[in-house]
């Protein structure tokens, strides 16, 4: 199953037009143009599947930095900073990783 089987390639495109420029990615406005934000918790779960390229059952920090390019292989990387907020979003016990409690947090509804 790839992302585009979940989420419309047309809303990942503009999602990813949004966000171009360094340090211009909010979590919660990829996940309302891409159409995440209106996905069923089963969805989620999948997507956090895909997007956990190590299939560790976690999205590490190194995992994170390349979230858009998970979307679009030529997208850019995240920042530091970017990838800083976005897991300190996602993060809810500390532990420097989102695992499957961090799923909610996809959630931005």
């Amino acid at each position: 199953m790839s992302l585009t089987d979940i989420l419309s390639p047309s809303d990942i495109a503009a999602a990813l037009r949004d966000c171009q420029a360094p340090d211009s990615f909010s979590p919660k406005k990829f996940f309302q143009i891409s159409g995440m934000s209106k996905k069923s918790s089963s969805q989620l779960k999948e997507i956090f599947r895909i997007l956990d390229n190590d299939q560790s059952g976690f999205i590490e920090e190194d995992e994170l930095k390349y979230f858009l390019q998970r979307f679009e292989c030529g997208a850019r990387v995240l920042t530091t900073s970017e990838t800083k907020t976005f897991l300190a979003a996602a993060d809810h016990d500390g532990d420097g990783k989102i695992g499957a409690e961090g799923i909610d947090y996809f959630n931005y509804k």
